[in-house]
């Protein structure tokens, strides 16, 4: 339509006729409503209604994620798109973007938020309604999918945080400890395991494609137990392998997958390095913690060199960052670790939320004032990254 009227315009110039006179915004206004409700009037249900479904499905799974946020309400057709085969192949062939980061807040841990880092916005959808009272938190998530785990430790969930769906978990034979996650193949639908492993050394997995926990077993002896697990710290997923921090003495406990295999590497940490958290970034192994001395307060990023098994100092929070918290005793909250980082920091009178991009190493502060909570300025206390995905299934 602009460029007709483009064109209509030049010919009136053209015919010697005087220019147009400018309007008024107001008269503007009307003429851009005018414009949209002519265009919408001639879209002739009987032509839309023939358009090829494969085009249909190829251009919904183009869309951005947050637009599906109220994809199921639309109509029943749209709804039910989210389990064809045939979607679920377009989504497959969709480039994953950045990962969102999902967040649970200080006091209301069932009411949780999710940040979007392309629009640098917080979304605050409806989150599937988990058949218990007690709080729930994010401990694990892959391929679209998030486990949590609630207050007691009892009980399991596995949610799509998109699509409001969730599994409860069975009842397993390990107290739960520090949980990783990881996908059966790279489809979305392929399945997922998650490892529980206690401080004691025992540890099992459940196989979404039984619905069952199994592979139970004990760590091997060469390395010391009661393991002193870094709950602080989340678990990092790579190609398969789980990767768990523990201190005393400081490194590193993984577990291959597919092979069934514990590993160790003891690795020293800094000596001024408080609060830490393992990440990944591009399939490479980091670190992220607090570094808090007499000469500064910042938070540090290192990663693991393949081989001297060290890590390496690769970046560090701006000076004028460092300094709002230099002589302040600061609390840490890690809330994700995959590819993007994010960290709540808190002192007695400062609250910031921090935001580090690993792969471009680019520090920012993401808006700290989430929607659904007004005017108040709630805290994250618990998060993860995850990547959304329409069609994993729970």
């Amino acid at each position: 339509m602009m460029t007709v009227c483009g064109s209509e315009n030049l010919k009136m110039l053209g015919s010697g006729e005087p220019p147009l006179a400018k309007k008024a915004r107001k008269e503007k206004a009307r003429g851009k409503v005018t414009a949209t409700t002519s265009s919408t009037e001639i879209m002739e249900p009987c032509l839309w209604r023939e358009f090829p479904g494969d085009l249909y499905e190829t251009v919904i799974a183009r869309l951005p994620i947050t637009t599906f946020f109220r994809f199921r309400s639309v109509c029943q057709d749209w709804n039910s798109l989210l389990t064809s085969q045939s979607f679920s192949q377009q989504c497959a062939q969709v480039k994953q973007t950045q990962p969102w980061i999902y967040v649970t807040i200080h006091g209301n841990a069932n009411d949780g938020a999710i940040y979007d880092p392309l629009s640098k916005k917080w979304y605050c959808p409806p989150v599937p309604a988990l058949p218990t009272e007690l709080l729930v938190e994010p401990v694990a998530s892959a391929g679209g999918l998030v486990c949590f785990l609630d207050s007691e430790f009892i009980t399991a969930y596995v949610c799509n945080l998109v699509t409001a769906s969730f599994k409860e978990l069975p009842p397993r034979s390990v107290d739960f400890g520090a949980i990783g996650m990881t996908m059966n193949e790279s489809t979305p639908n392929a399945g997922y395991k998650i490892l529980c492993v206690s401080c004691d050394g025992e540890y099992e997995i459940y196989d979404s494609t039984k619905n069952s926990w199994g592979r139970s077993g004990r760590l091997p002896s060469n390395i010391k137990c009661p393991l002193d697990l870094n709950f602080k710290s989340q678990v990092v997923s790579i190609d398969g392998m789980l990767y768990f921090m523990h201190s005393d003495p400081d490194g590193i406990v993984y577990y291959n997958m597919t092979t069934g295999v514990w590993k160790q590497i003891l690795i020293p940490a800094h000596p001024h390095l408080s609060d830490h958290t393992l990440a990944e970034r591009g399939g490479k192994l980091m670190l992220v913690g607090l570094v808090n001395n007499s000469a500064s307060t910042c938070i540090c990023i290192w990663e693991l060199q393949q081989m001297t098994f060290l890590w390496k100092l690769v970046d560090r929070m701006p000076t004028l960052w460092c300094l709002e918290f230099y002589g302040k005793s600061v609390e840490l909250d890690f809330l994700a670790n995959k590819g993007l980082v994010m960290i709540s920091l808190r002192s007695r009178h400062k609250y910031r939320l921090i935001t580090y991009d690993l792969s471009s190493k680019e520090w920012f502060k993401p808006p700290r004032r989430i929607p659904s909570y007004g005017r108040k300025r709630p805290w994250p206390v618990n998060g993860t990254a995850f990547h959304p995905c329409l069609t994993a299934l729970v």
